[in-house]
């Protein structure tokens, strides 16, 4: 039986949602949604392809699995956010919400940071 990787579980979810958010609506404003795939969310989904390549690593590659999971934390986090901010100095509160591919965007990279911290916790003990 193939023996898992403490994390491994969460950066599967984390690929899946950072795969998904990447295709759906970051925003809906009056005019419509905004896809993801017109900006940062075409690169987040590229980025969850990296993350479902550490989560099928074996066991023994836990430390790359670990590089694979903060290298596509970085972007999934702060491309998200940036999103935000920058929305809200063009035109304030008014007039658009975030939408589910942002925010599960955001999600997946929270994921692969906590799946990041998991598999060097996982490391730490067995060295």
């Amino acid at each position: 039986m193939r023996r898992r990787m403490p994390g491994q579980r969460r950066l599967l979810l984390a690929s899946v949602l950072l795969i998904l958010g990447g295709w759906l609506p970051w925003l809906y404003t009056g005019a419509g949604p905004v896809s993801g795939v017109r900006g940062a969310g075409l690169w987040t989904s590229y980025a969850g392809l990296l993350a479902l390549a550490g989560a099928l690593l074996p066991a023994r590659w836990s430390v790359v699995a670990m590089i694979q999971a903060v290298i596509v934390a970085i972007p999934a986090i702060v491309l998200p956010v940036w999103q935000v901010v920058r929305v809200l100095n063009l035109v304030g509160t008014q007039g658009w919400a975030p939408g589910p591919g942002l925010v599960m965007t955001f999600a997946g990279g929270v994921l692969c940071a906590i799946a990041a911290r998991d598999l060097h916790g996982a490391r730490a003990q067995v060295t």
